[in-house]
């Protein structure tokens, strides 16, 4: 599962059945890209079979008038045991995670897989989406309804806990423009098998720019 490029994660019960029509997969194809993590946190991932799934990816332009509202993309909704999205992600990618009332997460210990820095206060985490929901927003989802939207927005597969300063240096760009400078091999794995499995679409310059780097994966 691609989630394991990140060490602890637990991935949970999909939140919702699929709505009729539904653009999203919620179902895990059998063909994972990536498998176990190496030691030092690198993800040992299948190459060719990211490739072969990159391949697989709709070119399109990105959809820049499907401009990105937050409010659109409803997210930290409850997702499993009285955790929210994001706590849920905290509590399932650290470890020694203590929660207080509810589920806030009052201590633990987490390593940033965007950096390798290890963090041992939540607040000084975000939550990321592996496709950010702006670039979402952009990627053939226009069809989308709000139903969709929370779904992405809130699923334990495409939520990363990393240091605050990797997540605002990367922002909303896609790998053309940014990668992490620990483990790429495992987050463009993660990308193209988010954008797949969500049908999303990929630019050109965004498809080249995966292309080219999984060449040195």
């Amino acid at each position: 599962m691609i989630s394991r490029s990140i060490g602890a994660l637990v991935v949970a019960a999909a939140l919702a059945a699929t709505p009729a029509g539904c653009q999203t997969a919620r179902t895990r194809p059998a063909d994972t890209v990536a498998a176990d993590v190496a030691p030092g946190g690198t993800t040992r991932i299948d190459a060719a079979a990211v490739r072969a799934r990159l391949e697989k990816l709709r070119i399109a332009v990105e959809d820049t008038g499907n401009v990105y509202r937050r409010t659109d993309w409803p997210h930290w909704e409850p997702v499993t045991g009285g955790c929210d999205a994001r706590e849920h992600a905290l509590k399932t990618q650290g470890t020694g995670v203590t929660t207080g009332k509810g589920c806030a997460v009052t201590g633990g210990r987490w390593v940033s897989p965007y950096d390798g820095i290890t963090i041992t206060v939540a607040g000084q985490l975000d939550v990321d989406h592996v496709v950010p929901l702006a670039e979402a927003a952009r990627s053939g989802t226009r069809g989308w309804s709000r139903a969709d939207r929370q779904r992405y927005a809130n699923d334990p597969d495409v939520l990363i806990a990393v240091t605050a300063k990797s997540n605002r240096s990367k922002g909303d760009s896609d790998p053309a423009k940014w990668l992490p400078a620990k483990d790429a091999c495992g987050y463009l794995a993660r990308w193209v098998e988010t954008k797949h499995d969500y049908r999303m679409t990929v630019d050109q310059a965004e498809r080249d720019a995966i292309a080219a780097a999984l060449s040195r994966c």
